[in-house]
């Protein structure tokens, strides 16, 4: 595990703790616009549970270090990137306002960033070599 491994996860869990904070708190109602309207479950019961998922797995990067547990982690995390990522496709397609995002531009870039989230999870977590380490066993 290297330095620019164990630095990127940190960060990675302060950034989802505190988002998920933001989904409880702050930032509730911004959150609310990446609900897509299609999915039939009311958008503040989304937004909360949401929250607190991104809690856990803030909590999770900051606290677990071992192989393969560390590995499984970043695989989650990645796995909830790419499971939100309708979300903000949602924002887009529907021209929904939340966190400054208050053009279709600006909403595109902020989907070219999505991959890069999901890089990060795996990258600093060393998912995929822990995940085929499991494999083999």
């Amino acid at each position: 595990m290297g330095i620019v491994g164990v630095i990127g996860q940190v960060l990675l869990g302060a950034a989802l703790a505190f988002a998920g904070t933001g989904h409880l708190t702050f930032a509730r109602e911004e959150f609310q616009a990446q609900v897509p309207s299609w999915v039939p479950l009311d958008a503040d019961f989304v937004v909360l549970a949401s929250g607190v998922v991104e809690i856990c797995l803030g909590l999770a990067l900051l606290t677990v270090w071992k192989q393969p547990a560390r590995g499984i982690v970043g695989a989650v995390v990645a796995a909830f990137f790419v499971a939100v990522f309708p979300g903000n496709i949602a924002q887009f397609a529907e021209h929904k306002d939340g966190f400054g995002l208050d053009t279709d531009t600006k909403r595109a870039v902020r989907l070219l960033f999505q991959p890069l989230l999901v890089v990060w999870a795996l990258a600093t977590t060393d998912a995929i070599r822990a995940l085929r380490s499991l494999r083999k066993t």
